[in-house]
């Protein structure tokens, strides 16, 4: 069994919410992550682009809204994990 990362996130209350990290692709220059509140099981999942911090600063996260997007991403995690489908 592969180890799941964890990555810690502040939302916009200041609170951290833990997600494991299903999956990471990158396309045309762009990082997504598939994204979790559990670690296995059927759960709602996000995906997230990553966006790159400024020299000495963690890189921040913004969900991916965009419907054409979204679907595009969706199909592609969907081909790199077996066991995952999306509603």
């Amino acid at each position: 069994m592969e180890e799941t990362t964890l990555i810690t996130l502040t939302d916009e209350d200041g609170s951290q919410v833990d997600l494991y990290v299903l999956e990471e692709t990158k396309i045309n220059g762009r990082t997504y992550l598939l994204v979790t509140e559990e670690p296995e099981g059927d759960c709602e999942a996000l995906i997230l682009e990553e966006l790159p911090g400024g020299e000495g600063e963690d890189a921040s996260y913004r969900p991916v809204e965009d419907d054409a997007e979204l679907a595009l991403l969706s199909d592609l995690f969907s081909e790199l994990l077996d066991d995952v489908s999306f509603e």
